[in-house]
């Protein structure tokens, strides 16, 4: 192989490493946007708890987020495998947290969907609880009224 190869070479293994860098942080820029805002997470209209927990569950969808992650590992591992990047440590580092921020999103989105069908259940409970029946009672007192 002569010289002028291995410059060339060298210079394109550059530019691919380049490239590659470009295409994990577009990713990672792709996936921290598709997160949730967080005042969609924290402000609601809702009328009732049933109405805010469902608001809060639609607010806590990760969308497109877990995909742009993966194609950020996914060139991130290339290149580290090539050995493309001089210094990875930072993209290495925004990879973790962010993949801490989709596990999170997703584990309260799991426990408030648990909440939004747990809910409407008390609720039930609830109106259903107490004396058997009001009016029997009331009728039992008017009884013994009459009585005296």
């Amino acid at each position: 192989m002569s010289q002028a190869t291995l410059g060339d070479d060298e210079e394109l293994f550059g530019e691919a490493a380049t490239e590659m860098r470009a295409d994990v942080e577009s990713s990672l820029a792709d996936a921290w946007a598709a997160l949730p805002d967080a005042d969609d997470v924290w402000e609601t209209d809702a009328d009732n708890v049933l109405g805010a927990l469902n608001g809060l569950n639609s607010a806590l969808e990760v969308g497109d987020a877990e995909d742009h992650l993966r194609d950020a590992k996914k060139w991130f591992t290339m290149g580290q495998r090539a050995d493309a990047f001089d210094d990875a440590d930072d993209l290495e580092a925004e990879i973790a947290d962010l993949d801490e921020a989709i596990t999170d999103i997703s584990a309260a989105s799991e426990q408030v969907g648990e909440l939004t069908s747990t809910i409407p259940a008390l609720r039930g409970t609830l109106e259903d609880a107490g004396p058997a029946d009001d009016a029997a009672d009331d009728d039992a007192g008017d009884e013994d009224e009459a009585e005296e």
